[in-house]
């Protein structure tokens, strides 16, 4: 118990010296020992260093996850030490959605199956993305993590201890100043060589903690490497799945067209026409092309008005983009195939496809 009570009345002391010598420092009442400018350099750049990593490494948690209460809750999951649940991502959920949709509108359809292609692409992207920011949670924002929370508390605990023994050895030279007996001036001296021999091996010791931020920095190049490649392959795959998606989209008017064995759908009809002269009768397995209205505008020039009964996408700038259930102005062309007829909407005229209208008396 003694023993505890004078070191605590010791600690009390040397805190109470700090205390006011750092006060008269900074009223310029006592002499300040500085450090040397190499020193001073390292010191620099480390808070440099650790400002700039908290700024890049906040900005890519948020760029990897937008959602800041997605966030919130991982960090504590993680502070937890629990593992976090596995949720779908943005792309995924959208893909599925599509997916659900398409198999509901039928996937024999042009539309259905166009929506399942979509929401399986998307699938994929949020396949591809958790990838990304898994590989740059543990090649990137780990080893960043790392060094703020490991090795930079080393280094300002090493600082804050470095300025507490320079404030001791200033406070030795201040009392050596002031003793005027043999005695005491004996004993500041004393305490000045410990003080200062503490001081000392301090700095070196913060000096090789310091020096050690070039070391950082290179595996902090590492893994900025390790980033950008990740993110480049993510790219890339992105890149790739929707290059695949849209020459598969872009087939399927023609393959839609052709298939005799779907039943017709508001995304287009099912049935292939065969080529027939102006002048014969049309017979096919389409309602809109057995009435008789289209028998006459075949043997005639005139124009007449035509429901759209599905959606249809042109093919190339010669054709019309069709909405189901608007109507349209058709008119027979001389010399034109026969499954098609000259459309007019407005100022936009272009050839659409017979079976895909109904003439309207």
């Amino acid at each position: 118990m003694d023993f505890n009570v004078k070191r605590l009345a010791a600690d009390a002391g040397t805190f109470l010296s700090r205390a006011v010598q750092f006060t008269e420092e900074k009223l310029g009442q006592a002499e300040k020992t500085e450090l040397d400018a190499h020193l001073e350099k390292l010191l620099g750049r480390a808070e440099c260093t650790k400002q700039w990593t908290e700024r890049i490494l906040k900005q890519t948690e948020v760029l990897l996850q937008p959602n800041p209460n997605v966030r919130i809750e991982e960090f504590l999951y993680e502070k937890l030490e629990k593992k976090v649940p596995t949720r779908m991502n943005n792309h995924e959920q959208l893909g599925q959605y599509m997916i659900e949709s398409g198999n509901e509108c039928g996937p024999g359809t042009a539309y259905g199956n166009a929506l399942i292609k979509c929401g399986e692409t998307q699938k994929e992207i949020g396949s591809a993305e958790r990838e990304f920011i898994q590989s740059s949670a543990i090649n990137f924002l780990t080893p960043f993590r790392n060094f703020l929370e490991g090795d930079f508390k080393t280094i300002s605990k090493e600082r804050k201890l470095l300025q507490n023994k320079r404030l001791d050895l200033d406070a030795a030279k201040t009392r050596l100043k002031k003793a005027r007996v043999a005695e005491a001036r004996a004993a500041a001296e004393q305490e000045l060589r410990i003080t200062q021999s503490e001081f000392d091996r301090q700095a070196e010791i913060t000096r090789l903690l310091l020096e050690g931020i070039s070391s950082t920095h290179a595996h902090h190049l590492r893994c900025l490497n390790d980033f950008v490649e990740a993110q480049s392959t993510y790219y890339a795959q992105c890149y790739q799945y929707m290059v695949d998606l849209q020459k598969q989209l872009g087939s399927f008017p023609s393959t839609f067209s052709s298939n005799n064995n779907q039943s017709p759908s508001r995304s287009g009809p099912s049935v292939s026409v065969p080529t027939i002269p102006v002048s014969a009768s049309l017979s096919a397995p389409s309602n809109s092309m057995s009435s008789p209205g289209f028998n006459e505008l075949r043997a005639s020039s005139g124009s007449r008005k035509a429901r759209v009964l599905y959606d249809y996408d042109a093919a190339g700038s010669s054709e019309l983009s069709l909405l189901a259930d608007e109507v349209i102005t058709v008119c027979s062309v001389p010399g034109m195939d026969s499954d098609w007829l000259m459309g007019e909407r407005g100022n936009q005229k272009g050839k659409v496809p017979i079976t895909y209208l109904e003439l309207l008396n």
